[in-house]
C-alpha cells in the first residue's frame, strides 16, 4: 500500500503563499488520482483539488470553485510528490490540509472514493 505524508503547513499573514507537499512511498503515485482536502476545527472535511497521476495521459485536474485562482495543484511522478501551492491565502484558509490518494485514478471530489490519507499539515493564516 501507499504512505502518504505532508509537509509545508505553518503560520502566514493573510495574502502570503505557501507549498505543501505530498510525499508518497510504498508504491509509486502514476497509479493513482491524488487528492487535496481541508478540515477546519468543528466543521466537515472539504474538497480542495484533485490530480490524475496516471503515467502516459496528462493528468486531469478539479478544483473547487473557492480555490480557483489561488490553489494550483502539480505532481512530479519523479520524485513521487504533489504538491499544492496557495497563493493569495486568507484566514478563512485555515486548516489542516490533507492528501489523499484513489487508487482508480480518476480525479473525483468527494472523500469516500480515496483509499489511502496522509496525517495532515496545519495551515493557519492571520490577520
Amino acid at each position: 500500500e501507499v504512505q502518504l505524508v505532508e509537509s509545508g503547513g505553518g503560520l502566514v499573514q493573510a495574502g502570503g503563499s505557501l507549498r505543501l507537499s505530498c510525499a508518497a512511498s510504498g508504491d509509486t503515485i502514476n497509479d493513482y488520482a491524488i487528492g487535496w482536502f481541508r478540515q477546519a476545527p468543528g466543521k466537515e472535511r472539504e474538497e480542495v483539488t484533485e490530480v490524475s497521476c496516471v503515467s502516459g495521459i496528462d493528468g486531469s485536474t478539479h478544483y473547487a470553485d473557492s480555490v480557483k485562482g489561488r490553489f494550483t495543484i502539480s505532481s512530479d511522478n519523479a520524485k513521487n510528490t504533489v504538491y499544492l501551492q496557495i497563493d493569495s491565502l486568507e484566514p478563512e484558509d485555515t486548516a489542516v490540509y490533507y492528501c489523499a490518494a484513489d487508487r482508480d485514478g480518476e480525479v473525483a471530489v468527494n472523500v469516500r472514493d480515496y483509499d489511502y490519507w496522509g496525517q495532515g499539515t496545519q495551515v493557519t493564516v492571520s490577520s
